[in-house]
């Protein structure tokens, strides 16, 4: 096979996985290399052998969305059952609704309200003399005022971020986080589900493909790329140049992992706002699969804090110090030649799985038309920038 036919995919998750898939099934040879023992990245699921649980093993992962086609491309590979996100949350030793909505409101404020009155009180609660929010706590305060700031977002965003409220862009807090009615359903999104056989089975669905080769526990170097038509990688942008530049800054999570004879606490995520617990959430993974029954249960304690050279990356900080490192790693990028990176830690972005899949879908598509055309790819889909 002449080299320019030879496609490596770096990382064997939603998003190597897809345009492995789109790109075999128009007849290219695909060869994907993940460096774990396991395909699915952080969304791996697996059966706990002593509870019959379905575990996220890397925390959970609940698929919602509004694009149709990436809907109807999951169920090609996964029957996906009903569910809806419904988050609790501890603070001052009381357990509220999150998002915040009325019932969340007329509790905390031992009130009544109708939504409209809702409304005015929690209007006149916020802070008028911040007319531009440039920070997530000037954000919150301008929106929702200092007690439902104090009690559900200071504390637990210290503990997610590693740094104060006031060194966050106003951006991470996109919209105003209240609602004013009693729906308890954290997403808006048309279509929400979770896979019924769990987000390992159905990424091995997608790379079932006679063209498709998988290699685990394989590590990627860029000599590997001298010999391929073309690379497409989903790992880290500052590894793929060796963190010459220094690292980005991300966010990892710790999990201490117990089981419970019972229900542990009676719905799938517990968040404490209450800077003064250590830990962000409790998961019960039980409760991601309601169509199933248990009689014991895995729960998850997560912690955040910095991400070392040896953990699992998660979530990109993207400060100010960050955004012009990674101006430089993309400056590099754009200088290779037949490498696009994608994904979550491709782009450093954060991505949910919906976009993530409806990324990949077009990064193949354009893939297929540039060679087609006579083209050369570009090195990101999306500017990380």
């Amino acid at each position: 096979m002449r080299a320019d036919e030879r496609i490596v995919i770096v990382g064997a998750g939603l998003s190597g996985a897809v345009i492995g898939r789109e790109l075999a099934s128009a007849g290219h040879k695909v060869e994907i290399i993940d460096a774990r023992d396991h395909v699915a990245g952080n969304c791996h699921t697996e059966r706990d052998g002593d509870t019959g649980v379905m575990v996220h093993v890397y925390g959970p992962h609940i698929f919602h969305t509004d694009d149709t086609e990436v809907w109807d491309y999951v169920n090609r590979f996964q029957t996906f059952m009903p569910y809806k996100n419904r988050v609790k949350t501890t603070s001052g030793e009381q357990v509220y609704s999150l998002p915040v909505n009325l019932h969340t409101i007329n509790q905390f404020f031992g009130k009544t309200f109708r939504p409209d009155e809702a409304r005015a009180f929690i209007e006149e609660k916020g802070d008028k003399s911040i007319a531009e929010p440039s920070t997530f706590e000037e954000q919150a305060l301008r929106f929702v005022g200092r007690e439902l700031y104090d009690a559900f977002f200071r504390g637990y965003t210290e503990k997610q971020w590693g740094c104060s409220p006031s060194d966050l862009p106003a951006s991470i807090l996109k919209r105003l986080p209240v609602r004013f009615n009693y729906d308890d359903n954290y997403f808006f999104h048309r279509f929400q589900g979770m896979p019924e056989s769990g987000y390992t089975d159905m990424v091995a669905r997608i790379l079932d493909h006679p063209d498709i080769t998988v290699r685990l526990a394989t590590r990627f170097n860029r000599a590997d790329a001298a010999s391929a038509g073309h690379v497409f990688y989903s790992g880290p942008l500052d590894g793929y140049f060796d963190f010459e530049l220094g690292r980005l800054a991300y966010r990892t999570l710790d999990f201490e992992r117990f089981t419970y004879d019972g229900d542990y606490q009676g719905c799938a995520v517990m968040n404490y706002g209450d800077g003064s617990v250590p830990f962000t959430r409790i998961t019960e993974h039980k409760h991601f699969s309601p169509w199933e029954e248990h009689a014991g249960s895995v729960c998850y304690r997560e912690f955040s804090r910095e991400c070392g050279p040896q953990d699992i990356p998660y979530y990109p900080v993207r400060l100010v110090k960050d955004k012009e490192q990674l101006a430089e790693y993309v400056a590099r990028a754009e200088q290779e030649t037949s490498v696009t990176f994608v994904g979550r830690l491709g782009t450093y972005r954060y991505l949910d799985m919906d976009v993530t899949i409806r990324e990949a879908l077009d990064t193949a598509r354009l893939y297929l038309a540039s060679k087609a055309a006579g083209n050369s790819m570009p090195a990101f889909l999306h500017s990380p920038l």
